[in-house]
């Protein structure tokens, strides 16, 4: 009995860094498998985590500031599902969703017009404050990426 309860204290121990312990009872039997699982996910677990101001600039009828929460969604944005799919579909575990071009990549010069915005807030737990424009073929699909989060505005003018 004294080997499981040191198993217990390591498992209690590594959970604190690599996530939750597994609920078990306390009565278990000595042969019980313990695992660690992930964080929580239910959406009352994240219940105002996912929140996003969108300011739209210089796009004509677009044009405005805009909240958006997810998981579970709602705000003024006009398309909060769909908002909502196109941060989740860019968001990958070690990935910036919301992450600048590098500095060193090759873009195509076209120019896909003056709308301008910015992006604040909170997603998957990690303060969010981003521009985007439509100055190359770079920027263009980094914004094109995140529609319906940021207006359709095509692939260029």
């Amino acid at each position: 009995m004294l080997q499981v309860n040191r198993l217990l204290v390591i498992a209690a121990a590594s959970a604190a860094t690599v996530g939750a312990l597994a609920a078990t009872p306390a009565t278990a039997s000595p042969t019980t498998v313990r695992t660690l699982a992930p964080p929580p996910g239910n959406d009352e677990d994240r219940s105002g985590a996912d929140h996003l101001t969108v300011t739209v600039r210089h796009a004509g009828a677009a044009d405005g500031t805009r909240e958006l929460y997810c998981h579970p969604g709602g705000g003024t944005h006009p398309d909060v599902t769909g908002a909502c799919e196109a941060v989740d579909r860019n968001t990958r575990w070690g990935k910036d969703p919301f992450a600048p071009v590098p500095p060193d990549s090759m873009c195509t010069m076209i120019y896909g017009g003056p709308a301008t915005a910015h992006v604040t807030g909170t997603w998957a737990g990690r303060p969010v404050d981003t521009t985007y424009d439509r100055s190359n073929g770079c920027e263009i699909s980094r914004w094109n990426r995140m529609v319906p989060l940021l207006p359709d505005l095509g692939t260029g003018h």
